[in-house]
């Protein structure tokens, strides 16, 4: 049982660790690749039930789309391929032969899907078209870390055709606001809504609209985005169709997506120097029992919690028994604090007989004396308990990493040291958002509300409030 790395001075390392020793993904062969493992797999599988049952409520439909995409069909979009470039991989032989052209292995499926748009589209019947799909997209990052970035990442990618923009923007901030549901109330991480500045916005689109992390170490985690995407690309596929009046037009676009990333958000939100802490509505298990094994007693012990297993179970409950003899209950305890399971259960021969349980919290490690008989009462406000208080304790963190300052040479030695949240003004001018880039900083967020008159980098009046910040 290996001491873990130090949360607050060395999160990076305590990261790492948790993703390979929590059992939540392995390295692969490939760089910047990884295995996610059941365990980890089941957490992303949760997000996915939740996220499909919502994007199918709000009137999408699943399809799958084909994972090589013609090199031509980016060209298509100048901005689209400009952006995308340095993280394409590109196949350029198969069967043995040279291609004609060459396929891009999908780093996303604008093109592809608005291709076939381009022929499903004829008439203004034809709207809303409102596809959605699951999928694995490959791009070809730099600095690869599990989760956070990786060459090949799995995720669900909205793509919607409207007769109208503003109907386009109402699409693209309604998907926006369902992410944000997911982050908040099922991932227990808060999170600040915006949109980007035009130099960090998604490659050949009108606004991208953002919902950005900051996770323990205070650096920020853009864990999603929808954008509009207007016309652009119904005009690079000739996409047209026949109104209402018979003219030929135009439709507006949308696009938007999550990723495994979400994964490695929990992990970076909550956790504490015992491992990670997860989120009772999104843990795979979210009670773990652990039978006190003696000679005497072991086949009457282990009956009895498997008792308890199936009653907690009839309730909805997510329970696991560990039964591994060749472990101490102190090696259990340990294994579990890691995996962040919510709540552990401790039952002795003594606690058998006298009809109750030892359930400790995995947020604060309380201990409490529980009647048998009032488990299936008692866990469930347990768990919801966890739940809020994960999310409380990671809005206090952001208060506590959120400053409000006009000017970066007020802020910038700090910005670099601490990292945290930096909520300012700016002109909106591109030569004063390129001066973050020295402090490995950048705009992560354009904000609704003003409180700042003057620019953080000029004495230009400001056009919006901004959180700066570095990021993963």
């Amino acid at each position: 049982m290996s001491k873990l790395p130090d949360i607050k001075t060395n999160f990076p390392e305590w990261y790492q660790e948790i993703v390979y020793k929590a059992g939540l993904a392995d390295q692969a062969p490939v760089r910047g690749s990884i295995v996610i493992l059941p365990y980890g797999n089941t957490i992303w599988e949760k997000i996915k039930s939740y996220l499909d049952s919502r994007i199918k409520a709000t009137g999408h439909q699943n399809a799958i789309f084909p994972l090589f995409i013609p090199e031509s069909f980016l060209k298509k979009e100048a901005e689209h391929v400009e952006g995308f470039a340095p993280e394409l991989a590109v196949v350029t032989h198969a069967g043995g032969k040279q291609l004609e052209e060459p396929l891009v292995v999908r780093p996303t499926s604008e093109t592809m899907i608005h291709f076939m748009f381009a022929k499903w589209i004829k008439s203004y019947r034809d709207l809303p078209l409102k596809i959605n799909q699951w999928a694995n997209v490959v791009r070809w990052e730099k600095r690869p870390r599990a989760f956070l970035r990786t060459t090949e990442f799995f995720w669900q990618e909205g793509h919607t055709a409207h007769a109208t923009k503003q109907e386009a923007l109402e699409e693209t901030l309604q998907m926006l606001q369902e992410y944000i549901t997911l982050a908040q109330d099922y991932l227990a991480i808060p999170v600040i809504k915006g949109r980007k500045s035009k130099s960090e916005q998604f490659a050949g689109a009108e606004a991208t609209y953002t919902f950005e992390a900051f996770l323990m170490d205070g650096k920020a985690l853009q864990m999603g985005t929808s954008h509009l995407l207007s016309q652009s690309f119904a005009k690079s596929f000739d996409m047209k169709y026949q109104d209402q009046k018979g003219v030929m037009q135009y439709p507006y676009l949308t696009s938007w997506g999550v990723t495994t990333r979400l994964v490695g958000a929990l992990i970076g939100s909550h956790g504490d120097e015992h491992g990670l802490i997860l989120p009772p509505r999104i843990a795979p298990i979210q009670i773990v029992i652990i039978p006190i094994l003696r000679k005497d007693s072991k086949e009457k012990v282990i009956a009895h919690v498997k008792d308890l297993q199936q009653k907690l179970q009839s309730v909805g409950l997510l329970v696991h028994i560990d039964v591994d003899e060749h472990q101490s209950p102190g090696a259990k305890f340990y294994e579990w604090e890691l995996k962040g399971v919510p709540i552990r259960i401790e039952v002795g021969p003594r606690d058998m007989e006298q009809g109750v349980v030892v359930a400790v919290s995995r947020i604060n490690r309380d201990k409490q004396v529980v009647n048998v008989d009032e488990l299936a009462k008692k866990l469930p406000v347990m768990l919801e308990t966890i739940q809020s208080q994960l999310f409380e304790r990671a809005q206090k963190r952001y208060q506590q990493m959120w400053h409000k300052v006009e000017k970066l040479a007020n802020f910038a030695n700090t910005l670099e040291k601490e990292n945290g949240i930096y909520q300012t003004g700016w002109c909106e001018s591109v030569a004063c958002e390129t001066k973050l880039k020295k402090h490995s900083a950048t705009i992560r967020c354009v904000l609704d509300s003003k409180e700042f008159k003057q620019c953080f980098a000029c004495d230009q009046s400001s056009a919006f409030d901004v959180i700066i910040g570095k990021s993963y």
